[in-house]
């Protein structure tokens, strides 16, 4: 029988209403959301259940509220299968943090309180309107790279952020490289460049400052080795060790992510199961580009996702 993985969300798989039905039919579930709360010292799970949306999207306010939400499901999902434990967990950027939640390298309350700082510094990096990020299809990796380094020499700082998936690349760096970049990838063959609608320059030299803050943090609360593999977004190989996590958590603010790597990895290492936990599916459809295609890949964000999970007996 093949290996499971776990995988946690990111930042864009919010929406208005998640968690809610959940946090009313478990109670487990429901903890987390008032821990969150209790934590933080302001209602997130009504954020989270009622909005405003303008609000939730605010990074500051997301990074946590996708957080709570991913590990009010895994909650709920040990609530019915306490003994279950994957062979691997990795999460898309924000993600990593519930990754760490689920392999006990982190509690959840100091996670959720990092994640708001982290979201609040990523904010502050970098004036509105200066820093951008664009989604490239269809492009080789090493050329669109390549392209970035061209613009970047020209004095307009642009890098890869997202190695997503098989022709899914997500550019991050200053407004103007950002366009440059994406101007030069259509030139090049890209098949479409998709501005992203964020407020910075995630996974750029650009989020340094908001590292450097992050790192300070880190250096307040409790990391504990992980008593399962997380594989690290900055290297796609897995990491247990707290000073390891710690420093890979630090990098991950301004380096790729290198999710398709990760799943390829994982994939090798004989995962036949992917278990998107948390809101929203977008894993799931990175996971199908990546993985073979007789994978099998499950998202849970509530109780029927949840049930269906249970009775597949894929946690066998």
């Amino acid at each position: 029988m093949g290996k499971i993985a776990f995988v946690f969300p990111g930042q864009g798989s919010q929406f208005v209403g998640m968690g809610q039905a959940l946090s009313e039919q478990s109670p487990a579930a429901r903890q987390i959301f008032e821990e969150a709360d209790a934590a933080l010292g302001f209602p997130l799970s009504q954020l989270c259940f009622e909005g405003p949306e303008d609000e939730l999207k605010l990074t500051a306010n997301t990074q946590p509220a996708i957080l709570t939400a991913s590990i009010a499901v895994l909650a709920a999902l040990k609530e019915k299968q306490p003994d279950f434990s994957p062979a691997f967990v990795a999460g898309h950027s924000l993600g990593e943090y519930s990754a760490l939640v689920a392999a006990g390298a982190l509690s959840f309350a100091d996670a959720v309180k990092t994640v708001r700082s982290r979201g609040q510094f990523m904010e502050e990096a970098v004036p509105a309107g200066q820093g951008a990020m664009a989604a490239v299809l269809n492009m080789d990796r090493a050329a669109l790279h390549a392209v970035c380094e061209e613009v970047t020499a020209s004095g307009h700082p642009v890098q890869l952020a997202n190695l997503n998936s098989p022709g899914q690349i997500v550019i991050s760096g200053s407004a103007e490289g950002v366009k440059l970049a994406g101007e030069q990838a259509k030139t090049a063959g890209a098949k479409r460049v998709l501005p992203l609608n964020v407020s910075g320059p995630f996974h750029s030299s650009l989020m340094q400052p908001a590292a450097d803050k992050l790192q300070a943090v880190l250096a307040d609360i409790s990391v504990q080795d992980a008593a399962v593999q997380v594989v690290a977004n900055v290297t796609a190989r897995p990491v247990t060790e707290a000073a390891t996590i710690v420093d890979s958590l630090i990098q991950q603010v301004s380096a790729p992510v290198l999710w398709e790597d990760s799943v390829q990895w994982m994939v090798e290492q004989g995962v036949t199961t992917f278990v998107e936990i948390g809101p929203g599916k977008v894993l799931a459809g990175l996971i199908k580009k990546i993985a073979p295609a007789d994978t099998t890949i499950i998202s849970v964000q509530d109780m029927d996702s949840l049930s269906e999970l249970l009775d597949g007996g894929v946690l066998c």
